[in-house]
Formats: structure tokens, C-alpha cells, sequence
């Protein structure tokens, strides 16, 4: 009989690790809420469950006789199955460090106690009077950026010159937050001029593979939602050992074994690496594919192979030119009439990932959840990427149908 591996959610961007575990010959079993995921159709057994809901997963992981659990490209799962792995003996980093990672109070708390750089905040819970928050955000440097704990992708997040809208910061922060604690810090002046995106992968407690990539931000989103990730980051070789040596410190001083992490890092304008993020998941928008073309490797499987407790065999054959991706969505509500694209990037753009087709219904964009595809685009220069880049909405054009 095949071994069983728990897969922890079955959205469209975790179907491929679905996917790529019964092609390695395991029995998938999975596990997710909503009754309309699209994994369901993919893996071998299904069960209706939260993939939050700790001793739900246990039950389903000791009923199953799992071999291992993943919760790939998941930031509310990731925890639970680390948990889930500790007590049955299974594979996994600890919990306790996914646990630091998972949140970002815990995390600057971490940052803070060990020396690493920090900037200045304040953690507040949706009960806290908005008085008392006032009173307290006033010690802060602005600009100040205010999000949820426990979200990614820029959900919830929004950045404030001075304390007018804070109130409906709180509220649109509070919208993302299971946990219900929010977090008030200081915008850090960046000397690099894009913040740092991408994934990591950790084997036998060392970074094997370093993805950092320079981040494209949204406009319409006050420039903090990702719409694509450019590699290479154009980091100079100083500055790339200093985030790689950072990236390490942290790893070891948190005993992380294996696997994918996500990473957002800003450098400053005296190179000290800020961590924004070190998500313990692979990232999403479709990073480990991207990744996997340009390092000429399989992210998803070698995350599979890891979460099994099976060396991940990275040969890394690094690929000439530049990978890019850009994240398609919409800036108003409404019916997709299609997307066009401009032949003169007929012969950069390789693969399209579309979640929507014409006639489906699309919402404005203010997270990675309500993106409609992914392009993947290859330039053999960076010049030819950042021209391309420059220039997306125009090269690139989502007709969408508003509705009022």
C-alpha cells in the first residue's frame, strides 16, 4: 500500500502539490472547509474539515495512518500541522518556532530579544479603545503601517502619514484577523529601493536554496499589495550575503529542519536586513513554480519529499536570463470580458495561469486571494525585464465589465 500524506488545504494554488504527490506515488489525503475546493477532484480521499481545527486534523491524521503532513503555500495551517506532525512522531520543524514565525507579534518579539533589526511598534488587540491606541501610536515614527497578525499578502494592511484614518485602518485590518490582534510599526525608509520577496528551502537545518527576488507592488493598493515577483532581486553581491547570512542565523537559531519558507525582507539605507516576514509555508502567487523554473529544480516536490521525511534532492542547474511574474487582477467589481496581450511580449511570456475566465465574476483586488491568473514571463537581459515591467498595464490588459 502506497504511504498517505495529509495535504492541508485544496485551493487552486495548492492543487499542483495535490497533483505532484500522487505522481511520487503517494496516497493523498486531504483536508480542507470549503466544500467547493478544487482539490477535492484531485486527491484520492477528501475530508470536509478546517485545516485550523487541530484536533480535527489529528483525528483525520491518526484515522489515515499519514506519513507526513504538509500545509503547503498555507500560513493559517501551517501551524496546526506542525502540531499535528509533533504529536505522531512525524516529520516536521518545531512547533513552537512555527508558532513565532506564524505571528507577527511573536515574531518581532523574537527579532527584538535576539538583535536582529526591528522597527518600533505596538500590538493591540480590536478590543483595545481607540483612545488608548491613539495615545500609544503617538510614540511611534510616522509613516506607521497598521495590519493584522496573523494574515499575509498584504491583506488588511494599510499605511497611515499621520493618525487621521486610523480608526478605519483598525476596522480594515480587524476584517483579516482571526486572532483579533493587530499591530501598529514603523515604515522603514528603505535604501534598496524594492522590498525583498521569494522563498527559501531548508534541508538538515541549512538554507539549500536562497530565492530571493525584488517585489512589484500594486499602485491602486498604496503600493503594498504584490503583483509580482522579478529575479533577479539586482542586489549586489555584498548585500546578498549579508540577507543570506541573516536568513541562516535565523534559521538555526529557531532549529529549522526542512522545508519552504516565504520571505519579505526590506534593507535599509545602512544595509541592515529588516524581516518583515519568514512565513513558514512556501510562498504564494505561485513562488515555488517560478522558482523552480529559474533555480531548474521542483519546489513542490522536493516539499512533498521533505514533509515525508525523504531528502529533497535539489540539483540546482541555475537558468540564464531573468523569470518574472505578474499577478492579473482587477481594480473594480465586475464580469471578465478577457485579457489581452500585446504581441510584442508573445515571445516572453511562457506559461498563463488563469483562476477566472470570461464571463466569471471578479472583485477588486486588495489580496493575492482575488487575483484571476499569473503570467510567467523570461527575458534574457534585465533591461528587457524592466522595460516590460514598466509597462504591464499596458502590454498586459484585463477588460473587466464594472459593476456599480
Amino acid at each position: 500500500m502506497s504511504q498517505k500524506i495529509l495535504l492541508l488545504g485544496g485551493s487552486a494554488q495548492q492543487v499542483i502539490a495535490i497533483e505532484t504527490a500522487r505522481r511520487m506515488g503517494y496516497y493523498t489525503v486531504l483536508c480542507d472547509y470549503l466544500p467547493d475546493n478544487p482539490g477535492q477532484y484531485s486527491a484520492d480521499k477528501y475530508y470536509n474539515a478546517s485545516t485550523t481545527d487541530v484536533d480535527a486534523v489529528f483525528e483525520i491524521a491518526k484515522r489515515e495512518g499519514v506519513s507526513g503532513i504538509l500545509a503547503y503555500a498555507s500560513d493559517p495551517a501551517a501551524l496546526p500541522a506542525a502540531i499535528v506532525a509533533e504529536r505522531l512522531g512525524l516529520p516536521t520543524n518545531p512547533s513552537k518556532s512555527v508558532e513565532i514565525l506564524g505571528v507577527k507579534h511573536t515574531w518581532r518579539k523574537f527579532l527584538q530579544d535576539n538583535g536582529f533589526a526591528c522597527p518600533g511598534n505596538l500590538t493591540f488587540t480590536s478590543g483595545t479603545p481607540l483612545e488608548e491606541i491613539t495615545a500609544k501610536t503617538k510614540n511611534l515614527q510616522f509613516p506607521i503601517v497598521i495590519k493584522p497578525t496573523d494574515s499575509s499578502g498584504s491583506k488588511g494592511v494599510t499605511m497611515l502619514s499621520d493618525l487621521t484614518g486610523l480608526k478605519e485602518a483598525v476596522q480594515w485590518a480587524n476584517t483579516y484577523s482571526r486572532n483579533r490582534i493587530l499591530i501598529a510599526e514603523e515604515f522603514i525608509q528603505r535604501g534598496f529601493p524594492y522590498l525583498i520577496g521569494g522563498d527559501i528551502f531548508v534541508w538538515n537545518g541549512k538554507v539549500v536554496l536562497y530565492g530571493e527576488m525584488a517585489c512589484m507592488r500594486d499602485e491602486h493598493g498604496k503600493g503594498l499589495i504584490p503583483i509580482g515577483k522579478r529575479k533577479p532581486a539586482g542586489l549586489t553581491p555584498s548585500q546578498s550575503r549579508i540577507v543570506h547570512d541573516e536568513l541562516q542565523r535565523i534559521i538555526s537559531m529557531l532549529n529549522i529542519q526542512c522545508g519552504e519558507f516565504n520571505i519579505e525582507i526590506l534593507l535599509d539605507k545602512n544595509n541592515k536586513v529588516h524581516f518583515l516576514e519568514l512565513g513558514p509555508r512556501a510562498g504564494g502567487n505561485m513562488i515555488p513554480i517560478q522558482l523552480s523554473d529559474a533555480f531548474g529544480v521542483d519546489l513542490v516536490k522536493a516539499n512533498i519529499a521533505a514533509a515525508m521525511g525523504c531528502d529533497p534532492e535539489l540539483r540546482i542547474q541555475e537558468k540564464s536570463g531573468c523569470f518574472f511574474t505578474y499577478v492579473l487582477h482587477s481594480h473594480v467589481n465586475g464580469i471578465l470580458e478577457d485579457v489581452d496581450f500585446s504581441e510584442e511580449i508573445s515571445e516572453n511570456v511562457y506559461r498563463k495561469v488563469l483562476y477566472k475566465k470570461p464571463g466569471d465574476k471578479v472583485e477588486a483586488f486588495d489580496g493575492a486571494g482575488k487575483a484571476i491568473g499569473i503570467v510567467f514571463m523570461h527575458t534574457d537581459t534585465e533591461r528587457e525585464m524592466n522595460d516590460i515591467c514598466s509597462r504591464l498595464d499596458e502590454l498586459i490588459r484585463v477588460r473587466v465589465n464594472e459593476i456599480r
